[in-house]
């Protein structure tokens, strides 16, 4: 399990760092002196500090990832987990509360992003008489 660790850690280092290119462009977007761009800024923040907690497990564990880590390599993945799901429910508040990366037309019945139709597209449903 400590060798699953080290690579799901890896993964998790490279998709954070690619999750980090948009979330960056998303921020400048944001209007200033909205609570969108301080909560923003704290969701960004506190993945940055997740992504270097994550690199330091990352690295003690290099030596001989197919052991046990280190206590330092559990505690820092262990206090990163812990923030994640903080900023985790900070990205949530920025997309359901404030509406940060929501189309304004989006609906219940939108099309699919990929289709190339505007959300404000309705599909028509037949109902029976």
């Amino acid at each position: 399990m400590a060798l699953v660790a080290y690579w799901m850690i890896t993964a998790g280092l490279l998709g954070g760092l690619a999750a980090a290119i948009p979330g960056w462009i998303d921020w400048f977007a944001i209007q200033d002196g909205t609570r969108a761009k301080r909560i923003g800024l704290l969701h960004g923040l506190g993945n940055v500090t997740v992504l270097l907690l994550f690199a330091g497990s990352w690295w003690w564990r290099t030596d001989e990832p197919s052991y046990h880590p280190s206590t330092l390599a559990l505690i820092s993945a262990g206090l990163a987990f812990i923030i994640l799901g903080m900023t985790g429910w900070v990205g949530g508040e920025l997309v359901d509360r404030l509406g940060v990366g929501v189309d304004q037309s989006a609906h219940l019945n939108a099309p699919n992003s990929l289709s190339g139709k505007p959300a404000t597209d309705i599909p028509v449903i037949d109902r029976p008489h």
